[in-house]
């Protein structure tokens, strides 16, 4: 399987990786996990990450505006979408909003599934699941399936059930 973790910078792509890669792997070797200082993806990152039988190679974008035109061909054949929002970043919603939007509108992309993640809900400022769906208009979004999840990548909250998703979507395609 492969997927696409796309959104803004600092919504937690790298950190989100990294978490998956070290609840699934027993004999993980310290080269990820969740750190506060994380250094923004310039460009793109690839990790290969396996449960059971089923190996997901995870595509970690960059998400400055400058790399933001790259997002549609690292999306063209994945299994599923992972767009990540930052939901204690208020003033950065409309953007990602807008961004998501644009990029779904691509024809290239049409019926694969999207998974968004609201990351950051440890923060007492972030948007609850029924306003991250609102703002980000998820409702609108009818040719595909679209699943929201909130997520801490810092306390790794909800992090086995977006693994449970990817892990059914996975199956779904082969």
């Amino acid at each position: 399987m492969e997927l696409s973790l796309i959104g803004l910078q600092n919504a937690g792509k790298t950190s989100l990786v990294n978490v998956i890669a070290t609840s699934l792997s027993a004999s993980y070797i310290k080269t990820g996990g969740y750190s506060e200082d994380m250094i923004p993806t310039v460009g793109f990152n690839m990790r290969k990450v396996t449960k059971g039988n089923v190996t997901i190679k995870l595509w970690d974008l960059g998400g400055q505006p400058r790399f933001r035109s790259m997002w549609e061909r690292y999306c063209r054949a994945v299994s599923a979408i992972v767009y990540v929002v930052d939901a204690a970043d208020n003033d950065n919603l409309s953007v990602s909003r807008r961004e998501l939007h644009d990029l779904l509108s691509k024809p290239s992309l049409s019926g694969i599934p999207l998974l968004v993640l609201g990351n950051k809900i440890d923060k007492s400022e972030a948007l609850s699941k029924e306003n991250l769906t609102e703002q980000m208009g998820l409702k609108s979004i009818t040719d595909r399936e679209v699943c929201c999840y909130m997520i801490s990548c810092k306390n790794s909250t909800n992090i086995d059930t977006v693994i449970d998703w990817l892990v059914k979507h996975s199956k779904s395609k082969n």
